[in-house]
């Protein structure tokens, strides 16, 4: 430990475990160099994968919005550049 709290080294790598919610199950999606230190095939990101599990779910977020602490409707995600992950539906 440094004292820095959180990830301090290797950031753009990371990984998760997804399971249930009618997705398609065994296997992995993406890869990092052999140092696990980023990606080099299929880059998931996080968008993605809440965009995956809001479409299980049947929140369609092209059109559902959030309003934020100022009243303002945000949409959940970045629809315009994030899709669900085909891999998992």
């Amino acid at each position: 430990f440094n004292g820095v709290p959180g990830r301090d080294h290797w950031g753009p790598a990371g990984s998760a475990l997804v399971y249930g919610g009618g997705m398609r199950m065994g296997q992995v999606i993406g890869a990092t160099n052999r140092f696990a230190e980023h990606a080099v095939d299929r880059p998931v990101h996080f968008q993605e994968v809440f965009a995956t599990l809001y479409r299980n779910i049947g929140i369609d977020t092209s059109v559902t919005t959030i309003n934020d602490f100022s009243g303002r409707p945000r949409y959940l995600i970045d629809h315009n550049i994030h899709r669900p992950l085909t891999e998992l539906i």
